[in-house]
């Protein structure tokens, strides 16, 4: 294992490289370009022995992950924004086939008006489109679960495609400092992929072609359980590979938060700067700690319950407006959590960072301010934006 400095899409690239991809399905947009460029200078440079395939569009792009995956290859794509949007018709197929299919999403703005930005309302646009849904707070977090999805995604008791969510620029264009693993390491982590029900032309079946109303629903709740089910395997995955790299994930993260009285919930890279502010915070005598939401779905219900029931107040940040409603999807999710649960915090909703706004520490420490004020005052209904300008 050795450290390297490398900036979170070429990481990500890395990880695919050392998965040993045999099919990359790719079409190039803003934040997410750098991720299938440095993987086609991979395959072109012979590094990676993987058939690269650049297609015209993203939906194109999907569309041929499905026929790849379909067949036994062990595949990987990446996407941004309106490019996952345009993939959302697809990415339903993916899911209800039962294909590993991989992706990163270098998490970008919708339009209009027109951003290259981050936030994260193109991923809670597609939230219900069946896949595994991970977040990654830095370089060496997209790494790991990059590797870790290709895992958990093949494995037979799952068997479902992945999405790896990394913050548009914030992350996928920074440099940082995080350790790769090496070939052998990997090649024990991840065995070669064998999907039990490929396509063979010798041995010709239909998949997905037609369901009636006396099947349809049947099959549907079929997909749902098994989603569902893939949690406990997730977990399992990521303790195999806290094994080979001493670096351990969970659904629900914390910090700081043993004794705390006042909880932010965040996901994505705006959690590290959330860190500095509940440092600060403490060093003030203020309990203050910070829940970090690291799998989205399947969601973890009953995690989540557990990570605050000692609070007092949960303030939960979302990075995309839900048009209409009273709060993000974020805290309208973490607020359907806990309705049945007798002992829960209040929840506060703060929405910030839309089309790559900063959230500066300063403006975390105001959240939990404003916050406490909001709860005391039975203000829960309506998340309030931080930092936009009157």
């Amino acid at each position: 294992m050795r450290m390297i400095g490398m900036e979170g899409s070429f990481a990500v690239a890395e990880a695919a490289k050392l998965a040993d991809a045999d099919v990359i399905a790719a079409y190039p947009i803003t934040p997410q370009t750098h991720i299938v460029e440095r993987l086609a200078e991979l395959v072109a440079n012979g590094e990676l022995d993987a058939e690269y395939i650049p297609v015209e569009s993203e939906h194109s792009a999907m569309s041929a992950c499905i026929g790849a995956s379909a067949v036994g290859a062990r595949t990987f794509t990446a996407t941004a924004g309106q490019g996952l949007e345009l993939m959302h018709e697809v990415l339903y197929v993916a899911s209800a086939l039962r294909l590993p299919v991989i992706m990163a999403v270098a998490n970008r703005a919708l339009s209009a008006p027109l951003s290259v930005w981050g936030d994260h309302s193109d991923v809670m646009a597609v939230r219900d489109c069946g896949w595994v849904q991970i977040f990654a707070e830095n370089a060496q977090q997209a790494f790991d679960l990059t590797l870790c999805a290709f895992r958990l995604g093949e494995h037979p008791q799952v068997l479902f495609p992945v999405m790896v969510h990394l913050d548009g620029f914030h992350l996928s264009h920074v440099v940082e400092p995080l350790f790769l693993l090496k070939k052998s390491q990997v090649d024990k982590f991840l065995p070669r992929y064998s999907h039990p029900f490929a396509l063979d032309p010798d041995k010709p079946v239909t998949m997905g072609a037609f369901a009636a109303p006396n099947l349809y629903m049947e099959a549907k709740k079929a997909q749902d359980a098994a989603l569902s089910s893939a949690k406990e395997v997730i977990f399992q995955v990521w303790q195999e590979f806290r094994e080979i790299s001493g670096r351990h994930y969970h659904a629900v993260e914390h910090y700081k938060s043993e004794d705390a009285k006042v909880l932010l919930l965040t996901m994505g890279s705006f959690s590290e700067t959330a860190m500095v502010a509940v440092d600060e915070l403490r060093e003030q005598g203020e309990r203050v700690g910070l829940t970090r939401l690291r799998l989205w779905r399947p969601f973890p219900f009953e995690e989540i319950c557990r990570a605050v029931e000692d609070a007092e107040v949960l303030i939960v940040l979302d990075r995309c407006l839900s048009f209409g409603a009273h709060n993000g999807p974020v805290c309208s999710e973490v607020r359907a959590a806990l309705y049945p649960q007798e002992k829960k915090p209040k929840v506060v909703g703060f929405i910030g960072g839309l089309g790559g706004r900063d959230i500066s520490v300063q403006e975390f420490k105001q959240m939990v301010t404003r916050g406490l004020e909001m709860a005391k005052k039975g203000i829960e209904e309506e998340a309030e934006i931080i930092g936009v300008r009157e």
